[in-house]
């Protein structure tokens, strides 16, 4: 799966590591459900780290179509509502 953080680039994730992001994302939507602020800015920088941690990075050059876009580590709560699906920011 490619996975594109807004502002930063892509970066290729075994869709293994699914399970464990999901958990994050989850935790990130609780957070913003009870307008937790600080909860919700630790929360997606740790989703955006493991993100980093686990994906394999793409060249800057590369133009793969992105099946997955997370924000940027600096997006506001109101600016990542508006990336939400049902599912949070990550499917299933």
């Amino acid at each position: 799966m490619i996975v594109r953080i807004m502002g930063e680039g892509q970066v290729r994730l075994a869709d293994g590591h699914l399970t464990e992001l999901n958990k994050l994302d989850d935790e990130l939507l609780a957070e913003m459900e009870n307008g937790d602020g600080p909860g919700f800015r630790r929360t997606l920088q740790a989703l955006l780290t493991r993100v980093r941690d686990l994906g394999e990075p793409l060249p800057d050059d590369s133009l793969e179509p992105s099946e997955l876009i997370l924000p940027s580590p600096d997006a506001t709560l109101e600016e990542v509502r508006e990336l939400l699906s049902d599912d949070g920011l990550i499917p299933g």
